[in-house]
């Protein structure tokens, strides 16, 4: 709960898609193929995975974005599946003529993802809502990395209205990203802060870019926890948990999430962190992508 004793809003922006997981031994090698042993339909991207993990963990998460077209399948199926998770919908813009990204992802026997995507560049032309409609009652924006083009405005809105903004990034981004300086909160994983900052080591790739950016710099490492820089500018590292990973897909967004939602319930970088290595490992357990984020009371237990 957030000081005022009520779930915190927390708005998350980004470009939801619609999954196929298939379950293998192995991925195929190419021009084979290879049977797999389980399928499963789900909705997926990275703020609709962080959405889900924070609506589990006892925050409001509402979506903005850009969908495909009302009539197409694949919109109406994320939409179900957001109203069942209890995620506000309000902020979807339906696109005419669009088509809403679908992809196709290979786990393979240790949890690994590999995926093929489509995302129609017809995406990227949408105009988000009024900043003070959705800024209202907002405690925290998280925005997927690839999204600057049509959200920069809202993230200095919000800025300039004391609202974190946390950016999950899950690519590499340019030195001269309008979002490095626009965020109040960077979490990289480990391979993009060294592609960003051009530098083969996590722990001097964030004290790089820490002279790009005023934010908060982290880098996730999976099993190895996550490596970030401290008010004084000096490198710390937060433990991962100890867990038999089966499926990694949507560990990130999860851990994205519920750091963003422990911001906004008033906790510090040093317990978001925590709080969100707890939530990411949980998620690894199990199968399903984003759609197995964890319950507060699990993480709460594993903490």
């Amino acid at each position: 709960m957030s000081a005022s004793g009520t779930a915190p809003r927390i708005l998350c922006i980004g470009i939801p898609v619609r999954d196929l997981t298939f379950r293998v031994e192995s991925v195929p090698a190419r021009g084979s193929k290879a049977n797999a042993t389980h399928l499963s339909e789900i909705c997926g991207g990275n703020a609709l995975n962080a959405a889900i993990a924070i609506a589990r963990l006892g925050g409001r998460a509402s979506l903005a974005g850009p969908m495909g077209d009302a009539g197409e399948a694949s919109s109406g199926f994320i939409l179900d599946q957001m109203a069942r998770e209890g995620i506000e919908t309000g902020h979807v813009v339906r696109m005419a003529g669009v088509m809403t990204p679908v992809s196709a992802i290979a786990i393979d026997a240790t949890g690994e993802r590999t995926l093929t995507i489509y995302r129609d560049p017809g995406l990227w032309r949408v105009t988000l809502p009024d900043a003070d409609e959705l800024l209202a009652d907002c405690q925290a924006i998280l925005v997927e990395s690839r999204c600057a083009a049509f959200c920069i405005e809202l993230c200095d809105a919000a800025r300039r209205r004391g609202i974190p903004v946390i950016v999950g990034v899950d690519r590499a981004m340019l030195l001269n990203d309008t979002l490095l300086t626009a965020a109040s909160h960077i979490l990289f994983a480990s391979e993009q802060v060294q592609e960003t900052a051009g530098i083969a080591d996590d722990g001097e790739a964030l004290k790089y870019l820490a002279g790009v950016t005023p934010a908060f710099l982290a880098a996730t490492r999976g099993p190895h926890g996550t490596i970030w820089l401290n008010e004084r500018g000096e490198l710390e590292e937060t433990a991962a948990f100890p867990v038999q990973a089966v499926d990694t897909l949507g560990a990130g967004d999860v851990f994205h999430g519920a750091f963003a939602l422990r911001l906004a319930e008033g906790r510090d970088a040093r317990e978001a962190l925590r709080f969100a290595s707890a939530a990411a490992a949980l998620k690894c357990t199990r199968f399903g992508g984003g759609s197995s984020a964890p319950q507060r009371i699990e993480v709460e237990e594993l903490l």
